[in-house]
């Protein structure tokens, strides 16, 4: 061991140009060596090229991409304003139901309202048989 040392220190204190850098008893030509100054520019110079490239062709694949995917963005798109928009009417709702006295008001009105449905279209048959033909007219309409 105090043999090593000893040959480390010699090593460590030499200052031949074929030693500093190198390992001895290695292959050195095995091991990667830094690029030149010029070559490191060129490289610094082909990455910037490519990443501008990448910028200006991006309008291009995020157009391919919407239309080849058109009908799933569209769906998800929907999906998640759907789920902002009840979102917003829950809120909407909170800040009703804290003001004194409108929370009941309208839970009156609900009540009434659904009351006077239930007389005006479910208690007799041909009133029934009016909503299905309003329903069924409203269905083609909007269904096509």
């Amino acid at each position: 061991m105090m043999e090593t040392q000893a040959q480390q220190t010699e090593q460590g204190n030499s200052s031949s140009p074929q030693d500093s850098g190198s390992f001895s008893g290695a292959d050195n030509s095995r091991l990667p060596q830094l690029p030149a100054a010029k070559e490191s520019e060129s490289q610094w110079q082909q990455i910037i090229r490519q990443i501008v490239e990448f910028l200006n062709r991006l309008p291009d694949y995020v157009g391919s991409v919407f239309n080849n995917n058109k009908k799933g963005l569209t769906t998800v798109v929907l999906i998640l304003s759907a789920f902002v928009t009840v979102k917003v009417a829950i809120a909407l709702l909170d800040a009703v139901n804290d003001f004194p006295l409108l929370q009941p008001i309208l839970e009156l009105i609900g009540l009434f309202y659904s009351i006077w449905f239930t007389f005006r279209y479910l208690i007799k048959y041909e009133t029934r048989q009016e909503l299905a033909q309003k329903f069924n007219a409203f269905k083609q309409e909007s269904l096509g």
